[in-house]
């Protein structure tokens, strides 16, 4: 087996040192084009990106404005399938197809990276046996050992992350904005795996990941600073979600180090890394590569947008370890925050609220869209 860093084997410094100091970046975007054009399998051999993560604001801007899937939908639509259907359909056979795109980082690096993700239906993100029944259902549908099946961390995504890990499922758990819900997605994992374990499943077959979203704090946190308006206030701008980030990798050290952990990892058990999601800057104002450089750390995925992927290797610098041991400073930033009024809990509750409602806006209007194309494909025939 090789390391990360050995299989990118030919990429722009910036990014090389990236991978050097521990961080695997995943491409976050995929569509039907970037396959069939063979972008996706120039950036994996380029050492760009070893995995890729998909949402259904992604699908819906793939598969809704595309030509890429006419084919497929006429096909569809003369078989009669609804638009639930069509759309798990389509977006399986993207999957499916990145997955065989990665599979060689796959087994070079032992599983750990060449990795594809698929969103359960967000609609379910409340709904913890129907999470259940989707996951192994898009798991069976894929059929690809480098599959991540996404769940959000809602309360209810919690047991079902645990049941779905104990049934040998790698999972990408998606939607975490505060540290205390991300405590709990760690705890749920090792649920699973203890689960897995008593089953007598082999745990070294088991990956998972942890989305910690970042820019949608800053987003949130700085509109309330700058309707404060003091010196003061203006100040902590920016400083919030990378504070924040920080400190789930402080949590993310103290889960990997317990009892209970290693017992675990005695066998062969992995651990759940974090991954940074939302990392494209929002506000034009702050480096485009900010919450790239800023969140530098061993064994981390950082995804991104292929616009912020470009952003860092023509001029990201990259300087090591910009993580590990500044929780003290990570703190004081978030306690800046909270003196001046605005509360991290209803921020971070906000946030998981609006993640969930966006997701489902975004597959209902992808479902709208599918619905009409089906009904054009039929009334042709």
């Amino acid at each position: 087996m090789i390391t990360v860093n050995e299989a990118v084997t030919a990429t722009t410094e910036p990014l090389r040192r990236l991978t050097d100091a521990g961080v695997s970046i995943w491409l976050d975007d995929l569509s039907r084009g970037r396959l069939t054009s063979g972008g996706l399998a120039r950036l994996v051999a380029s050492g760009r990106a070893v995995g890729v993560t998909t949402n259904p604001s992604i699908f819906q801007a793939a598969i809704g404005s595309g030509a890429d899937y006419r084919e497929q939908l006429a096909d569809l639509a003369v078989r009669g399938v609804t638009r639930d259907e069509a759309v798990r359909m389509m977006t399986a056979a993207d999957v499916r197809d990145a997955a065989d795109v990665l599979r060689p980082v796959y087994d070079a690096t032992g599983g750990q990276d060449g990795r594809v993700s698929i969103e359960v239906d967000p609609r379910l993100a409340h709904n913890t046996a129907a999470t259940i029944a989707e996951a192994k259902q898009l798991a069976w549908l894929v059929d690809r050992p480098n599959t991540l099946i996404k769940i959000p961390a809602t309360k209810a995504g919690l047991p079902a992350i645990a049941e779905v890990i104990g049934r040998g499922i790698s999972v990408n758990v998606t939607l975490i904005f505060s540290l205390e819900r991300y405590r709990e997605v760690m705890d749920a994992y090792l649920t699973g795996l203890e689960k897995a374990k008593a089953a007598g499943l082999d745990l070294s077959l088991i990956r998972s990941v942890a989305s910690f979203f970042v820019s949608r704090v800053d987003t949130e946190i700085d509109k309330r600073l700058e309707k404060i308006g003091s010196d003061e206030a203006k100040a902590l701008k920016g400083k919030a979600a990378i504070a924040n980030a920080r400190l789930a990798y402080e949590a993310y050290e103290e889960v990997f180090s317990s009892d209970r952990w290693t017992a675990l990892e005695h066998d062969g058990a992995h651990k759940q890394r974090p991954l940074w999601a939302s990392t494209g800057v929002k506000d034009p104002a702050y480096p485009d590569t900010m919450y790239v450089t800023e969140l530098v750390a061993p064994g981390i995925v950082n995804t991104m947008p292929e616009a912020t992927l470009d952003a860092v290797a023509d001029h990201g610098r990259i300087e090591g370890d910009t993580v590990t041991g500044r929780y003290d400073a990570a703190r004081a930033d978030l306690a800046a925050v909270g003196r001046l009024g605005i509360s991290y809990d209803e921020v971070v509750g906000q946030l998981e609220d609006e993640g969930v409602t966006k997701f489902e806006a975004a597959w209902d209007d992808l479902l709208a869209a599918i619905a009409t194309a089906l009904n054009e494909g039929a009334d042709a025939e």
